[in-house]
């Protein structure tokens, strides 16, 4: 498969990106890391006219922790900078985990935490090439008008994907929004839709360009588990981030986020107190599809077994 022809702009600094990204919104996409959208553009999900190259801007890199204790990450850190960042290994080891695992040591050495953050959804009938898409009459995603997932539904069942985004959720994390008309401030749970068609709350004209994570989620014990075919390279098929913080040999407060297993990343509301309640409510919550090669009642097992798994790492029994 080949790339179609577009031309690529480079801008110097974040108000010339901004600048462009608003003279140019509709027939723009951003390129960071590109480990996600150079495959889709070579699949002809997307013909843009124009790719914003912003991967340069000295601006969006880096780790920095604030004066409150905070920690801000900007959008264009790798993904093997945040899992090798000696802070994040320490005061958020959930988001080094989730880090640690996503893809392999190439992808992680390219991809960006912003990128992973905004993953285009994933589904067996939506990313595939033009012509086996062609071939099913394509999908209400892309060029056509039926889910084949959930045949008769006016929404986009494709799954989203991305590990990070689960353990950021466990951290309460907020996530900054920059246009030529300003800033937007959204916390990340409020950032995801439950539909593949929209998918987030990005607006035309905008960029990811930072994440910020309080400093009250600092400190909490941490575990990532991640379901995925091979051990490295593939996304996962389910996955879950867990962040706890104990005191005297028990849990002050518990939080579970879930990935892979529904349109958007999921933060468990108000998980109960014994892993049985836990694992049920994480398996109700978690809705897999036909959207991979893995059965929906396996990936929904294994989000009970992995939330088992991460609690009794944490010492949570």
């Amino acid at each position: 498969m080949t790339l179609p022809v577009f031309d690529v702009f480079l801008p110097e600094t974040l108000k010339e990106a901004l600048s462009f990204y608003a003279e140019n919104r509709e027939s723009t996409k951003i390129l960071a890391g590109g480990t996600d959208i150079v495959p889709s553009l070579k699949q002809r999900l997307f013909e843009p006219r124009y790719l914003l190259d912003i991967k340069s801007l000295p601006e969006l890199d880096g780790i920095h922790e604030l004066s409150e204790g905070g920690v801000r990450i900007g959008a264009l850190t790798t993904i093997a900078g945040v899992a090798a960042n000696p802070l994040i290994r320490k005061e958020f080891p959930v988001l080094q985990q989730a880090a640690y695992t996503v893809a392999g040591p190439g992808l992680r050495n390219v991809g960006t935490i912003g990128g992973n953050i905004c993953l285009d959804t994933r589904c067996y009938w939506y990313n595939q090439s033009y012509f086996w898409r062609q071939s099913c009459g394509f999908c209400i995603k892309k060029d056509g008008s039926l889910c084949h997932v959930a045949p008769g539904s006016k929404t986009c069942w494709a799954v989203y994907s991305g590990d990070t985004a689960a353990a950021l959720l466990t951290l309460h994390a907020k996530i900054k929004l920059s246009s030529a008309a300003g800033d937007r401030i959204l916390s990340l749970q409020e950032f995801f839709v439950n539909d593949g068609l929209i998918r987030n709350r990005i607006e035309p004209g905008e960029i990811l360009t930072e994440i910020m994570i309080p400093s009250e989620s600092r400190g909490y014990a941490g575990s990532y588990e991640k379901f995925r075919l091979r051990g490295s390279v593939d996304y996962p098929l389910a996955g879950v981030a867990v962040a706890v913080k104990k005191s005297n040999g028990s849990f002050q407060d518990l939080r579970i986020g879930l990935t892979a297993v529904n349109p958007l990343p999921v933060l468990l509301k108000d998980p109960p107190q014994t892993m049985d309640q836990v694992r049920a409510l994480a398996m109700r919550t978690a809705k897999p599809l036909k959207t991979s090669a893995s059965t929906m009642d396996y990936r929904r097992h294994m989000i009970g077994v992995m939330v088992k798994r991460s609690l009794e790492k944490l010492e949570l029994t």
